[in-house]
């Protein structure tokens, strides 16, 4: 029995706890033994969390329990992070100075750039699949998305063997077609591949790195039957700065349901590099076909045979329609090839400038892959590079445009 001197408050020893059943006494029991003993992991303050407050039997808290502790309204936690790292994201802090109500405590540190993502968390459900480690740069002076794929760490095992034959494949969202599928090479018998690949996507815009995703899925391959999945993750492209390369260490999550809000009706068929310029000498508008990138494939082996026609409205006139050469077995044809028409500057403003890309087959009728139009009546980039081009005589000006599968009026047969 531990002894007290007269005054003092009488206190439990564990042992004398720990006797109280068999050992009659007047020792009071303790009702709540967590007063002594607090709830909360290793490690953790022990302001971690309220405490529901006790029953009105139950004997006074100690002052050392409940010193220190923070009240609910001593400034935002989780919330208040979460804004203030979106906004530092591009250099501003929105968050108000300390104020009533408002914690002083430090601000939380703020992650280098060159950082693995914070959203690479781990738990059990995620890193059942694996994780991914990858980095992607936009180059906006070459409109080209770089995706490099570094490796993967416990993939979950797909075959009889207790291993998998793991590949990754890029999608464009949104956008159904293939041209918006990009994959690496495949790593046999392996749960934690180290592929070191990039990837590249051709003819991206601002415009598309602000309402495009990236979808990264990790699949298996199997000779046999059909691939199969096992986790993907997905990146909105308008997290990226231009021309700084930001690396990602993800879990691998479940495949998450396609946006059935996308509009279908304009499905991409790839990307098409274009040069405008009106010749002042020649008192006519340049149009040069430079390339295509990331097109739709049309034929049985998984290519098309592509050429470019151009069409300057409303003229009827041959002279209005000019065709590039057939580029066989591509879906990143390089043409190169330039085309005059013959107008006077004040003119063009009345104009459209229409171009297909069209897939060439021998002996029945060519398939159409995509096109875009240029003029007035457009719309974004599609203006722009249009107004540009009437606005800055005699300088050529080249942008990227995606083809769709669908132009309002066009005459879509060759």
């Amino acid at each position: 029995m531990t002894l007290r001197r007269r005054g003092e408050k009488a206190t439990i020893s564990i042992q004398e706890h720990m006797a109280i059943d068999v050992c009659p006494g007047p020792i009071r029991p303790i009702k709540q033994i967590s007063d002594y003993f607090p709830r909360f992991p290793r490690g953790l303050p022990p302001d971690a969390g309220p405490r529901a407050p006790a029953p009105p039997d139950a004997p006074a808290r100690p002052a050392a329990a409940s010193a220190g502790r923070r009240s609910p309204s001593d400034g935002a936690r989780d919330d208040d992070e979460d804004v203030d790292q979106l906004f530092g994201a591009y250099g501003a802090s929105p968050g108000p100075g300390p104020g009533p109500g408002r914690s002083t405590a430090r601000p939380p540190a703020k992650l280098p750039e060159d950082e693995p993502d914070a959203d690479g968390y781990e738990s059990d459900d995620c890193t059942a699949l694996g994780t991914l480690d990858f980095s992607l740069l936009y180059d906006q002076e070459n409109n080209a998305l770089h995706c490099t794929i570094s490796k993967a760490k416990g993939l979950k095992p797909m075959d009889h063997n207790g291993l998998a034959d793991p590949y990754v494949k890029l999608h464009l969202l949104p956008g159904a077609s293939k041209a918006n599928k990009l994959r690496t090479k495949t790593l046999r018998n392996t749960l934690n591949p180290t592929w070191n690949e990039t990837l590249t996507y051709y003819g991206i815009t601002d415009e598309d790195m602000i309402r495009k995703t990236l979808r990264i899925s990790v699949c298996d391959e199997d000779k046999f039957r059909h691939n199969e999945f096992i986790g993907e993750t997905r990146v909105p492209l308008k997290k990226l700065k231009p021309n700084h390369t930001k690396t990602f260490s993800i879990c691998l999550e479940k495949q998450l349901p396609v946006d059935k809000t996308e509009d279908k009706s304009l499905e991409e068929r790839g990307r098409i590099l274009i040069s405008l310029k009106y010749s002042s000498q020649k008192q006519g508008l340049l149009v040069g076909i430079v390339r295509c990138a990331h097109l739709a494939a049309m034929d049985a082996n998984g290519y098309s045979d592509p050429y470019v026609k151009t069409y300057l409205k409303p003229d009827v006139d041959k002279k209005s329609k000019h065709k590039t050469a057939v580029k066989k077995k591509t879906l990143n044809p390089e043409f190169n090839e330039e085309f005059c028409y013959e107008i006077k500057h004040g003119d063009l403003a009345k104009k459209t400038l229409e171009i297909t890309v069209w897939d060439y087959d021998i002996g029945k009728s060519n398939d159409f892959i995509g096109g875009v139009v240029l003029g007035i009546n457009a719309k974004g980039e599609r203006l722009k590079h249009w107004f540009d081009c009437l606005k800055n005589k005699d300088k050529r000006i080249e942008r990227w445009h995606t083809l769709t599968n669908e132009l309002p009026g066009a005459v879509l047969s060759d």
